[in-house]
């Protein structure tokens, strides 16, 4: 039996030479490279019935585009749970009527086992994919692509990068945007002035205490600014927190 990767993600897909692509590159290339993340790329033509091997049929009761047919999607997850009964797997479908991914859920997922992420094209998936196959429904915004691919690889980038050792500074994925529901505070490097704008001098005081305090306060201030939702939620969740916490203890 092979050894369990740390992160194993699986892609269902009529179109597989589109990856891995932009997941080929940079700290997720490595990671592949060096057997953190494992991708296993899958045509689903081959769980299609010969000789045509179609994956696609009219939709009941008319209308417009081609609707992907249940049958090779079932067997493709039956044959990948086939393959290793005993260990956990997560089978996510691609869709915009999904729950809206976001940092938290990346977080979720990291600890979910193998996740299988399905892919879909045309006019959509035969439901009952999503009522008897899915475990959950994704969506990466309120937009719609021509298929699920690229958001499986946003989800595959944001899950991938969490595994320990990915990022080469642990210490970074701590302080980004989202992960203290707050967006990040403004970076700068050298030079320290270019064409006429300077870097905030609390950035070269080599006061620490100063420089975390004024982070902090820009954090907070972009975040007022261009997300106001993301306090609001954060100040609702905590004030549920402490009238639940009132009630337990009445």
């Amino acid at each position: 039996m092979r050894d369990r990767l740390p992160q194993e993600f699986v892609v269902l897909t009529i179109f597989p030479d589109m990856f891995p692509g932009p997941l080929g590159h940079g700290v997720l290339g490595k990671a592949f490279e060096r057997g953190l993340l494992g991708l296993d790329v899958r045509d689903l033509r081959q769980y299609a019935d010969p000789p045509h091997y179609q994956v696609d049929d009219a939709p009941f009761g008319g209308g417009a585009g081609m609707v992907m047919k249940p049958e090779p999607w079932f067997r493709a997850v039956e044959a990948l749970r086939a393959e290793r009964p005993d260990e956990p797997m997560r089978v996510i479908l691609l869709d915009p009527g999904g729950r809206r991914f976001e940092q938290r859920i990346a977080h979720e997922l990291r600890e979910a086992g193998r996740l299988v992420l399905l892919c879909g094209r045309y006019e959509g998936i035969d439901d009952r994919v999503r009522e008897h196959l899915a475990d959950e429904e994704l969506s990466i915004g309120d937009y719609v692509l021509t298929g699920g691919e690229l958001a499986a690889m946003i989800v595959i980038e944001a899950v991938g990068r969490l595994v320990p050792g990915v990022v080469g500074e642990p210490e970074s994925l701590v302080r980004e945007s989202f992960e203290t529901r707050a967006l990040d505070h403004p970076h700068y490097t050298r030079p320290a002035e270019y064409r006429g704008c300077r870097v905030p001098d609390v950035l070269l005081s080599g006061h620490h205490a100063r420089i975390e305090r004024w982070r902090r306060e820009q954090a907070l201030a972009r975040t007022r600014a261009r997300r106001p939702e993301l306090i609001e939620d954060e100040n609702s969740t905590a004030v549920a927190a402490r009238r639940s916490r009132t009630q337990s203890d009445e």
